[in-house]
Order: structure tokens, then C-alpha cells, then sequence
């Protein structure tokens, strides 16, 4: 084993990587947040601005649009946000004089983080996901790691390894005390069909004979349950741990869209890596030699600061570990108004059979069933003979809304944007629009919509070569019945009960 793989505390290098990477996940939050929370949370949006400012005290959802729940003030803020990220990508930072790199580099990272937990907190069930409260928890970090000529403090590249650590072990754990099938090794037999946005893999992989899918669980309870002890480990087990970390993310970014998820995973165990590890990674391809830059220590200042961060870390790590120990562990959940340690998880129940809401439209005055026309959604299946799309690491919360949605029979307490969704489909509103994949009502909207429910399943090798087609689907029922623009006038929330 070359001499590059020994044991060192040098993360120069690392962190260099590390925060590149980030910070194209920040510019990926950023774009979406400037494109969709204004018509999904704005002032005008399917859960309007106001209601999260007057049902919710700043201490508890703390926020920029507490204060000023103004559309250009949250355009503003998502497009700083994409500048901002675009500085920390081209390393600007590190650009300046030693004396201000690391000054530069906390207020930079610091200003992401302040503006991302704004569109977090105000953007409710658009924002209810974990990989949102892991961006956060991650990207505080990151305001302590520094930059310049000198290293970053070693105690915030354990910090990182933890978030990890509680990252993917949750996860697992979820998993094994969570659905049968887990534990019977046969839930990917459902999960790549079933799964919110299938992509252009998911009807391969879903079609690989089950003895693969058995010993892919297996690996699955492998990589989450035993790996992340690794990453707390001397290296190269540590890197060894971080590197399996990455191979499955990236197995999980080829089968199936998942946001930022896999992506923002993969780069938390960049910190599992140590300089040595990866100049000798690189030293290993033919005829290229690398050695890590040789850092100076933390300045002390910031050294004192990333102890204070380790000391509040600790203290409210009680309740995420809790949490992770517990029987009843709750999957996603942040335990402080600022997401700073949180408790993660993800499908510890899998869905044996995929639900899906058509959206449709009509300008008949007596409707039949030919009558009637679908939306097309950018994530979601609606036409049969269409493949699943490539999106992630860019996020459509929408899109994830209506597979959540799609698993009640009718709109509950958390479909409440349903209602205002229809009505701004009948008012051909361009801000509602903006968030569907394509309008067969352009310039001319419906003077009805209605919302049926389907089961959708893959079609079968043999079915996919006669026809051409990706879905086989059969109707269950009507989720909204049709309702018309003057129903919504009079009955408002009330006109799709």
C-alpha cells in the first residue's frame, strides 16, 4: 500500500473538494427555489406566504420572510443565494489574502446557510423533506471549515463524518425495524416501480431477476448498518468506508430521482477521505503524481469557534440519538428551529403497488369521457408511452406532492394546495402553469377540471417490445370530481369536498 495511504489529519485538500461539491448542491437549492417557491409558497402561492407568517412564531420557523413576506424579497433572496453559490464554486475565498480568507469564507457560507433555512422554514410541506434539514445541518458546518493557505479544523470534518453517520444509520435502522419485506430481503421487488419519481433506469433495474434484488437488500442493510461505523475508523478504513458511501449513492442516483438526496450524501463522505488518500488516489493513475499542499493549523481563532460548534453539536445531539435508539424512531425530523443536528431516514415502508393522479381539463359544456384532456407533469407518469425522466439533482416539489397525494383515496389535511392548484389551472394563472410539465390549454383555459386516481405498474419486458410502452395503468376513481372556476368562486376551499 503506497505510503499516500497512511494515517494523516491533513484536509487541506478535502476540504477544497468538499466545499466545491457543496456548493453546487447550494446552486441546485438556490435555482429551485428561485423558479418554483414563489408560485408553490409566495405571496400568492398554493400555501400562500401569509398563513405560514401568521401561523408560525419566528423563534419556532425563524425566517427572512417572516419579516418581509414579499415575492421580490424572496426572488431576491434565492437569486443571492445562486451568486453566493457561485463565489463558494470558483473558490473566492480562497482567492484573498491569508488574514481575510477564513473571515471571508464564514460570512460567505454563513449568509448561504441564514438564506436557505428562510426558504426551509416558510416553505412548509414543499420543504418537509430531509434532505433539506441535511443541507442545513451540513452547510452551518461548513461555514467553520475555513479556507486559505491554512487547514481546516479537524474536530468539523468529524462533525461532517457524524451528520453521515446519522445519515445513513438511521436510514438502515429505519429499514430493518420498519416493513417485513426489509428484513425478507423483497422490497426492492417493489421500491423501483412504486419509488416517488422513477427515472430512465428504474424499468431496468426492476426487471433484474430477484436473486439480484435479494442480494441488493442485502447489500443495502450492509452499506447502511455496518459501513458507517468505518467512517470513524484510521485510515484507509475510513475512506474505505466513505468510498462504498459513494458507490451506493450513485446506484441510487442511476435508479431513481431523488432530489439532492444521493447527491448531498455522496459529498458528506468526502469528509470520510484524508489528504494522503486521495493524492494517493490520484498517484495510482498512470503517469500522475500529486502530494497534498502542506497547511498550516487553524488559526486559533476559528479552532476555539469549531470546539464551541462541537460542544452545541453534542448537546443537541441527545435527542436525534434518542430518536435513532428509540423503537418508534421517527424518520426526518429536526429537534431546533435552525435544523443544526437532525434524525434522518428514508423508506421504512415501501408501497406495493404505485398510486398516480391525473390532472384534466375540458371546455365541453356536457362532458363525456372523450372530452377530457391531462396535464402533463415534468416528473410524474401521466402518458403511458413515456419514458421516466432524468431530473435529479434538481428537485420538482410539486411533483413529489402528487405521489404523496396520490396514496389517499381523496385530498386530506396536507393536499390543502390541491384546491388552489385547480383554481389556478381554470384561471390559466401563469405562476400555477410555471409548475406543470405541459399545458394542452395554452391561452385558453379549461372551464373544468377534474383529478382521477390510477394504479400505474411497469409493463412487463414482453408488453414493453409489442407496444412500446413504459406503463400499464387502470383507474380506481375520481380523487376531485369536476369543479368549475364559479364553483371555486362561491364554495372556494370547500368546491373540491
Amino acid at each position: 500500500m503506497p505510503d499516500a495511504f497512511a494515517w494523516t489529519e491533513s484536509y487541506w485538500l478535502v476540504r477544497l473538494v468538499f466545499q466545491r461539491a457543496l456548493a453546487v448542491v447550494y446552486l441546485l437549492a438556490f435555482l429551485v427555489a428561485a423558479r418554483q417557491f414563489r408560485a408553490l409558497a409566495g405571496e400568492d402561492g398554493l400555501l400562500p406566504l401569509d398563513e405560514y407568517v401568521e401561523r408560525a412564531e419566528f423563534r419556532e420557523r425563524p425566517s427572512l420572510f417572516h419579516l418581509f413576506p414579499s415575492d421580490r424579497v424572496v426572488g431576491a433572496a434565492a437569486w443571492t443565494g445562486v451568486a453566493l453559490s457561485l463565489l463558494a464554486l470558483l473558490g473566492v475565498p480562497y482567492l484573498l489574502p491569508d488574514p481575510y480568507a477564513v473571515p471571508a469564507s464564514m460570512l460567505l457560507w454563513g449568509l448561504m446557510w441564514a438564506l436557505y433555512l428562510s426558504f426551509v422554514n416558510a416553505g412548509r410541506v414543499f420543504y418537509g423533506y430531509g434532505w433539506e434539514s441535511m443541507l442545513l445541518e451540513t452547510g452551518f458546518l461548513a461555514v467553520f471549515l475555513g479556507a486559505g493557505a491554512s487547514g481546516p479544523p479537524v474536530v468539523v470534518m468529524w462533525l461532517l463524518k457524524w451528520v453521515l453517520f446519522r445519515n445513513m444509520f438511521g436510514a438502515g435502522l429505519i429499514k430493518i425495524r420498519g416493513d417485513d419485506c426489509w428484513r425478507e430481503l423483497t422490497c426492492l421487488d417493489y421500491h423501483y416501480e412504486t419509488q416517488p419519481m422513477p427515472n430512465p433506469g428504474s424499468w431496468f433495474v426492476h426487471h433484474l431477476p430477484e436473486r439480484f434484488h435479494r442480494l441488493e437488500a442485502l447489500g443495502n442493510h450492509v452499506v447502511e448498518l455496518a459501513v458507517p461505523f468505518l467512517f470513524f475508523a484510521p485510515q484507509p478504513y475510513a475512506a474505505i468506508g466513505g468510498a462504498a458511501t459513494v458507490c451506493f449513492q450513485l446506484w441510487l442516483m442511476v435508479s431513481g430521482n431523488f432530489s439532492w438526496l444521493n447527491a448531498l450524501s455522496a459529498v458528506q463522505a468526502i469528509a470520510t477521505f484524508g489528504d494522503g488518500v486521495l493524492t494517493g488516489a490520484v498517484s495510482l493513475l498512470p503517469g500522475v503524481s500529486a502530494a497534498a499542499p502542506a497547511a498550516a493549523p487553524a488559526p486559533l481563532p476559528l479552532r476555539i469557534a469549531a470546539w464551541l460548534v462541537a460542544l452545541v453539536v453534542l448537546a443537541l445531539s441527545v435527542k436525534p440519538v434518542k430518536n435513532l435508539l428509540s423503537e418508534s424512531q421517527a424518520m426526518n425530523t429536526s429537534f431546533d428551529p435552525l435544523s443544526l443536528v437532525n434524525t434522518y431516514g428514508a423508506f421504512g415502508s415501501v408501497t406495493r403497488e404505485r398510486y398516480q393522479l391525473v390532472v384534466e381539463g375540458t371546455n365541453a359544456e356536457d362532458p363525456d369521457e372523450g372530452d377530457w384532456t391531462a396535464y402533463e407533469f415534468a416528473g410524474q407518469p401521466v402518458r403511458t408511452d413515456e419514458r421516466p425522466p432524468q431530473w435529479a439533482p434538481y428537485h420538482l416539489r410539486l411533483d413529489w406532492q402528487l405521489w404523496f397525494a396520490a396514496m389517499r383515496p381523496r385530498p386530506g389535511p396536507r393536499q390543502r394546495w390541491v384546491a388552489p392548484f385547480l383554481a389556478g389551472l381554470l384561471d390559466g394563472d401563469e405562476a400555477t402553469l410555471s409548475l406543470v410539465g405541459e399545458n394542452p390549454f395554452d391561452g385558453d383555459p379549461p372551464e373544468r377540471v377534474r383529478v382521477l386516481r390510477y394504479r400505474y405498474r411497469f409493463t412487463t419486458p414482453e408488453e414493453r417490445a409489442e407496444t412500446g410502452e413504459w406503463w400499464r395503468r387502470e383507474r380506481l376513481g375520481t380523487y376531485v370530481a369536476p369543479v368549475s372556476g364559479r364553483e371555486f368562486e362561491r364554495r372556494g376551499q370547500r368546491a373540491i369536498r
